[in-house]
């Protein structure tokens, strides 16, 4: 008997959480879970290959993240940070802590020996037992860019500088997925994508966790030819982020920071966006009606994540949505 095929898409903190509880709520049943994750957010820094959205995954599966912070390894240190500052190194707005550094320095070893991110991530997987397989969605190399003014002039910068060095705080013009066009999926991660019984989309920031994966080619049309059935759930409780910055980048390209603005940005697979079905929280109840209408089948439920039994059960109701049948069927 196959064993069932569950795929999460995956980015940042909150994909990182969410992917918790769906191994928690699978861990009885023998499944294939993979996780397939944003690499929009890597990037090369003091020489090394950083990759922000893939290790918080990591870390969040192998249960060595630091919940407090938001980011890293727990129990962390950070001499080899004060020591780069000591030499003069403009690298106080990025700080790595020695444990995190240990992955990237590993991460940048395998890549210049001609390892794919691919194979590199399985690579540093193995030191824990993570209970799923995480994917990054595309070997090469895509990073988000930020159009932005400093001092008057239009520049171009990483997110990662946009969202930590500047907070997000400085005039702001769009995001850029630069090469993206010229990339492509992964095999791993559209084998996992197109294979799976039920494919979830992470709590993650719609437009900078999520968005730059769709930018890939070959991700788009992995979930429109998915065997399973497509199930989000909503970033945006109240018209608030749950985490981060959802809100000023979904401004910044016009998307309203609502669970219904969300869900109808990605769009209904039904009609060439991404989405059987959308979780909204109980609040946000009235957004059943209007994504309805756009195509999407949506479901209100707890969404808040604050301990491991509400990810779990939030990870269950969405597995339990992907189970609707709908009075047509959409075309495949």
């Amino acid at each position: 008997m196959r064993r069932q095929r569950v795929t999460v898409l995956a980015g940042g903190v909150g994909g990182g959480r969410f992917a918790c509880g769906v191994r928690d709520l699978f861990a009885d049943q023998d499944a294939d879970l993979r996780i397939v994750v944003n690499t929009g957010d890597d990037m090369w820094f003091a020489g090394l290959r950083v990759c922000p959205d893939l290790d918080s995954v990591m870390y969040a599966l192998a249960g060595v993240n630091d919940s407090e912070r938001g980011w890293g390894r727990a129990g962390e240190s950070e001499r080899v940070s004060a020591e780069m500052a000591a030499f003069g190194m403009d690298t106080s707005w990025f700080t790595l802590g020695d444990l995190d550094l240990g992955t990237h320095i590993a991460r940048s070893a395998l890549l210049r020996s001609g390892t794919t991110l691919t194979e590199a991530t399985q690579r540093l997987s193995r030191r824990w037992e993570l209970g799923a397989t995480v994917l990054p969605v595309t070997d090469a190399e895509v990073p988000t860019l930020v159009d932005v003014e400093l001092d008057g002039h239009p520049a171009r910068i990483h997110f990662e500088e946009w969202w930590v060095r500047h907070r997000a705080a400085i005039p702001t013009n769009g995001f850029v997925f630069e090469d993206a066009a010229a990339a492509g999926i992964s095999a791993a991660a559209a084998e996992a994508i197109r294979d799976a019984d039920i494919v979830l989309i992470a709590p993650s920031n719609p437009i900078v966790s999520i968005a730059p994966m769709l930018a890939i080619p070959g991700v788009r049309e992995s979930i429109g030819a998915s065997r399973g059935r497509v199930i989000g759930v909503a970033p945006i409780i109240g018209g608030h982020a749950v985490r981060g910055m959802a809100e000023q980048c979904c401004a910044v390209v016009g998307v309203p920071a609502t669970a219904q603005g969300v869900g109808l940005y990605y769009g209904a697979r039904s009609a060439g966006g991404i989405l059987d079905g959308w979780m909204v929280d109980t609040v946000d109840a009235d957004a059943i009606g209007p994504l309805a209408m756009g195509g999407i089948h949506a479901r209100s439920v707890p969404l808040w994540m604050r301990d491991a039994t509400t990810t779990r059960a939030l990870a269950a109701a969405a597995v339990e949505l992907a189970s609707f049948r709908p009075l047509v069927e959409p075309a495949r």
